[in-house]
């Protein structure tokens, strides 16, 4: 029997390579998705993807989706304390390992071990040193489909913002950008692929450049614009951490 574990969950590209890599190694059991989300803006603190569409992911997904409130512009100890909450309620359901999509930054991953350490809980990478190169090109030849959903304009220029993440993507990024976006250069919305019942149909919005960056707005396909702006700073921490992300 598969262990049952929570995985914390952006909905970008990393989230659902490391979720399909849980899947075919068949030790564990994703049960939760834990995904952070800015209060006042009902968007995902990391990407600024409105809440509405990440809830739709994991509908598709099959796997119950855990939103943890954070405040705009959150402290470290302020994400902290909200995510050490969580991490006791799953712990307190039975859960003893929680899943990242980090692939090499040494420093974020001794972070999240700490963090999980204190909570009794230990971490699961299951993309972790692979070749960035060979999973972006292993997500686009797997069928997955996704959106630049927010670029830092220091590694790449706005016109990146909104644009599929495909072989043309690739190929138009510089030598000097990770391919996956580890090191902050960009992050995106996955609304189709393997590990989906169906898919999430969306539409692009308004591009707004702000602090930066470059964001992109994704509306659920046949329905207007009608929520809260992303928040400012929005992906300026990764799972709320700050960090060099100037990144999922």
């Amino acid at each position: 029997m598969r262990e049952p574990i929570a995985m914390c969950f952006s909905g970008g590209k990393d989230s659902a390579l490391a979720l399909q890599a849980i899947r075919q190694a068949g030790e564990y059991r994703v049960r939760t998705l834990i995904t952070t989300v800015t209060g006042g803006y009902d968007r995902v603190s990391m990407h600024g993807v409105r809440r509405s569409l990440v809830r739709a992911q994991a509908a598709s997904l099959g796997i119950p989706l855990a939103e943890v409130a954070v405040p705009p512009e959150p402290s470290n100890e302020a994400y902290e304390r909200a995510m050490g909450r969580e991490f006791d309620r799953q712990r307190t359901a039975g859960i003893s390992r929680i899943g990242f999509g980090d692939i090499f930054l040494e420093d974020l991953r001794e972070y999240r071990e700490r963090q999980l350490a204190e909570r009794g809980l230990e971490a699961v990478f299951p993309l972790w040193r692979r070749s960035t190169a060979r999973l972006a090109r292993s997500f686009i030849r797997d069928g997955f489909e996704a959106t630049a959903v927010c670029v830092s304009l220091a590694a790449l220029d706005a016109s990146f913002a909104g644009r599929p993440f495909d072989a043309a993507f690739l190929a138009d990024l510089p030598e000097s950008a990770d391919p996956c976006g580890e090191n902050g250069e960009f992050h995106t919305f996955v609304s189709a692929g393997p590990v989906f019942a169906r898919p999430v149909p969306v539409a692009r919005g308004e591009v707004v450049e702000r602090d930066g960056l470059a964001f992109c707005d994704l509306v659920a396909a046949g329905r207007s614009a009608s929520e809260p702006p992303a928040p400012r700073r929005a992906v300026r921490r990764r799972d709320g951490r700050a960090r060099q992300t100037t990144k999922k």
